[in-house]
């Protein structure tokens, strides 16, 4: 495995970075999911917002999210290690994605595992197919309204969640379905970043860019920047 961080035992540094990968991959996808939901209900069923968005509904989503993210986290990296190494105990990534633990695994002795994220597989698909069907609801919605103002209103809604699902989820399916023969440590590094480290930085960005409080205080900072410069 790869060296451990300061401070911490090998074996707890094995077992921290696999659980984290787990629980934050599971946790930002069910946050996406949630707020696919939220912009149903913004542009679907904009008087009842209110009722259905309230602080507590809001609330009991966001910890469902992360309950979901630990229990996928627990499961997952409890049944790996439970796993004999045969093939050796060195993974050429920081990042200790559960896949390349398997593959050090014992032939046939990972079936368990396998049939867990069998599982994984088939509620990451539910949980797509749900975020489809909201946008079909959503877009159906946007197009019959009469004013060019709210649709394009809903548009810049809409579209910075979906390039953030959309770069979440095309580079995780690129990663665990990618053939063998373009597999390569560097490569298998560079996607792990993409799926696990952009979507959770551009969120905050991207979401906050839409709050005019926030955009008058960054042309004002950058304006005095600029002043100061010259």
């Amino acid at each position: 495995m790869p060296s451990g961080t300061p401070g911490t035992s090998p074996m707890q540094d094995v077992l921290f970075r696999p659980f984290c990968l787990s629980f934050f991959f599971s946790a930002e996808y069910s946050v996406l999911v949630v707020m696919s939901y939220d912009r149903y209900v913004a542009i679907c069923k904009p008087l009842h917002y209110g009722t259905l968005m309230d602080s507590r509904a809001c609330a009991t989503m966001a910890a469902a999210a992360w309950a979901t993210g630990l229990l996928h986290a627990l499961l997952h990296t409890a049944n790996t290690f439970s796993l004999p190494l045969c093939q050796g105990n060195a993974v050429d990534q920081f990042f200790c994605e559960i896949a390349q633990i398997l593959k050090l695994s014992c032939s046939g002795s990972y079936l368990r595992e396998f049939g867990l994220t069998i599982f994984s597989a088939l509620i990451f698909f539910a949980c797509f197919v749900f975020v489809v069907l909201t946008y079909v609801q959503i877009f159906r919605a946007v197009l019959r309204m009469p004013s060019e103002q709210g649709r394009h209103k809903a548009f810049s809604t809409c579209l910075p969640h979906l390039a953030v699902l959309s770069l979440f989820v095309s580079t995780a399916i690129f990663a665990y379905l990618k053939p063998p023969s373009i597999s390569s440590a560097s490569l298998d590094l560079v996607v792990a970043v993409l799926y696990t480290v952009i979507p959770p930085v551009m969120n905050p960005l991207i979401y906050s860019m839409r709050n005019q409080e926030l955009k008058d205080a960054l042309r004002k900072l950058f304006g005095d920047i600029l002043l100061w410069h010259q």
